[in-house]
């Protein structure tokens, strides 16, 4: 029972990890998922579709691409399309995941702690623990500039604020 690489919890009930493989399903059934949100494009493994079928785990996949220069980014609607399916209780516990757990997931988690108000130096510091040793400037710049306002009426309506750590 092994949990994934770069596995690890982002809010009570929320987690993130890299992709998962055969060899972490143990260790993924006693988090008892309800629900994984996936951030790849790429059609989900067989095998894993069986494993979340066995543990009625329901799948999220908001495929999008990683920011890569000069002209790839993911798209804002993708991430807050996401984001507001982790923050719904309905689909805690929940597990974030793309290929290695490093950028997309981390654009995703830099963006929930954008909403928990921390400050840039943390949210950066957490994302560069993760995505190293390739950092992007990219994904950092993007969690900058990211517009929460959606995922904030969102969680207000929901009466999901404050997120709490």
């Amino acid at each position: 029972m092994y949990p994934p690489e770069n596995f690890s919890l982002v809010l009570t009930d929320i987690y993130r990890s890299s992709f998962p493989k055969a060899s972490n399903f143990g260790f993924l059934a006693t988090l008892k998922l309800k629900s994984i949100v996936c951030l790849i494009s790429e059609p989900y493994p067989d095998e894993n579709l069986a494993f979340l079928e066995q543990q009625n785990v329901q799948l999220f996949q908001y495929g999008m691409p990683g920011n890569k220069e000069p002209f790839v980014k993911i798209p804002e609607t993708s991430i807050t399309q996401a984001i507001k399916t982790i923050l719904d209780p309905a689909n805690q516990p929940v597990l974030i995941h793309c290929n290695r757990g490093k950028h997309r997931t981390g654009c995703v988690v830099g963006c929930i702690r954008k909403l928990q108000n921390w400050n840039l130096t943390m949210i950066f510091d957490e994302y560069r623990k993760f995505a190293a040793p390739k950092q992007r400037a990219l994904d950092q710049q993007f969690i900058e500039l990211f517009n929460e306002d959606d995922c904030w009426c969102y969680a207000n309506d929901m009466d999901l604020l404050p997120l709490k750590w």
